[in-house]
C-alpha cells in the first residue's frame, strides 16, 4: 500500500480544468460574478499540479458558499461565518492538504468576522477567496458590511448611515502574510494573484470585487469594466513599479508619506517600487486610494513569510501530567479542586 501511494504522489498526472469540473448544475444567477471566479480557479488549480485528493475548499453560507459542490475537491459547506473555525482545525489535523476558505463580505466580514480575524493573526495555511459584492444577495439585497455609505437597500430605505468596513485593512491589522485583491472578470490578473496565494505558506487573503448583477448590478463598473479598467486600476505585484494606463504612461509615487498619481513623461519623480513586505503604513495608504483621484490598487498588495499555526503547534512542548488513577464517577466528580456551597 505504501509503494501505491508513493507511486501515485511521484507520478502526478497532467490535470486539466474539466479535472475540477463535477457533474452538479451551476446554480448562481445567469450573469453572476461568480461563474468567472470558478472558472478562474479551476484554471490555476490545473496548472498546479496538487491532487485533488490533497486539496479541501471549505465555505460558509451565502451565494459564494455553493463553491465546493461545483469543485473536484473535497470540501465542506458548513456553518454562517464558522469556515474559518473548521478550517484552523483541518489545518492543524492536516498539514500536508491544501486548504481553502470561500466566504463572502456577509458572511465573511459580519457574523465570521471575529472568526476571520483569528485565522489571519494565527497565520494558518489556509487561502481566503473573499468575494465581495457589497451586498446580500443570497437573503435579497441587504444592506453589507462592505456596502457604500448612503446606499439604499431593503434594510437601509433611508441610506446606510455607517463608512463601509474595507478587508483588505482588517487583514493588515491582523498581520495576514499574504494580501490580494482582484476582479471577478479580469481573468488574468484574478488567476496571477490565486495562484500566489494557493502557493504561499500562512494564511493568505484575496478580497475579489464580484458583481451581483440581480441586487447590486454595476457595483464595480468604474474599474471593472475593460474598457476603463487599464487607466482605472493598478495591479500590484513585488518589486515591480506601480504603473498603469493603456500605454503603461501613468503611474503612483509616494512623496511625503502620501501617493500621488504622475505622468511619467512629464513628471521628474519615479513611480513606487512595490514590496511586498513593506511597511503596514505604506500598504494602509495604497487601500486607501479609490476612485476618482486615484485608480484601485489590484495584486498583491502584502506577502511576507513568517511561521505557520500549523508549525507552531507541532513545536510546542506536551504538557507534563501524571495518568488519573480513577476506578469509578464518584472519584472523578470528587477529584482535584473541589469545593461546596452551602
Amino acid at each position: 500500500m505504501n509503494e501505491i501511494m508513493t507511486n501515485t504522489l511521484i507520478n502526478t498526472p497532467t490535470l486539466t480544468k474539466r479535472d475540477f469540473e463535477t457533474s452538479q448544475e451551476v446554480r448562481w444567477c445567469p450573469g453572476c460574478g461568480d461563474y468567472a471566479i470558478l472558472a478562474s480557479m479551476q484554471k490555476v488549480l490545473s496548472t498546479l499540479n496538487i491532487l485533488q485528493e490533497k486539496m479541501a475548499i471549505i465555505s460558509g453560507i451565502g451565494c459564494s458558499s455553493r463553491f465546493p459542490y461545483y469543485m473536484n475537491t473535497y470540501g465542506f459547506h458548513t456553518i454562517h461565518g464558522r469556515a474559518p473555525t473548521i478550517a484552523t482545525g483541518l489545518s492543524i489535523s492536516r498539514p500536508d492538504l491544501t486548504l481553502m476558505v470561500v466566504t463572502g463580505d456577509g458572511d465573511g466580514l459580519s457574523i465570521g468576522a471575529n472568526h476571520l480575524l483569528h485565522l489571519m493573526r494565527r497565520n494558518v495555511n489556509v487561502t481566503v477567496l473573499l468575494f465581495n459584492n457589497r451586498i446580500y444577495g443570497l437573503t435579497k439585497g441587504q444592506t453589507s458590511p462592505t456596502s457604500e455609505f448612503g446606499k439604499t437597500t431593503k434594510s437601509s430605505p433611508q441610506g446606510t448611515q455607517e463608512p463601509p468596513l474595507e478587508a483588505l485593512q482588517l487583514a493588515l491589522a491582523s498581520d495576514c502574510s499574504f494580501i490580494g485583491r482582484a476582479i471577478d472578470v479580469d481573468g488574468p490578473n484574478l488567476q496571477k494573484v490565486l495562484a500566489a496565494a494557493i502557493a504561499h505558506q500562512g494564511t493568505s487573503l484575496v478580497e475579489i470585487y464580484q458583481n451581483c448583477n440581480v441586487f447590486n448590478d454595476g457595483a464595480f463598473n468604474d474599474i471593472s469594466d475593460r474598457r476603463v479598467r487599464a487607466e482605472h486600476t493598478v495591479f500590484a505585484e513585488p518589486n515591480q513599479p506601480l504603473v498603469y494606463g493603456n500605454a503603461r504612461h501613468l503611474g503612483l509615487a509616494l512623496v511625503d508619506q502620501h501617493f500621488q498619481s504622475i505622468t511619467l513623461a512629464d513628471s521628474a519623480m519615479s513611480p513606487y517600487l512595490h514590496r511586498g513586505d513593506a511597511c503596514s503604513s505604506i500598504l494602509w495608504k495604497l487601500t486607501q486610494l479609490q476612485r476618482p483621484d486615484f485608480p484601485v490598487v489590484t495584486g498583491i498588495l502584502r506577502q511576507v513569510q513568517r511561521p505557520t499555526y500549523a508549525e507552531l503547534v507541532a513545536q510546542a512542548q506536551p504538557c507534563k501530567t501524571e495518568p488519573a488513577q480513577l476506578n469509578d464517577l464518584t472519584q472523578l466528580l470528587h477529584s482535584g479542586h473541589t469545593w461546596e456551597v452551602k
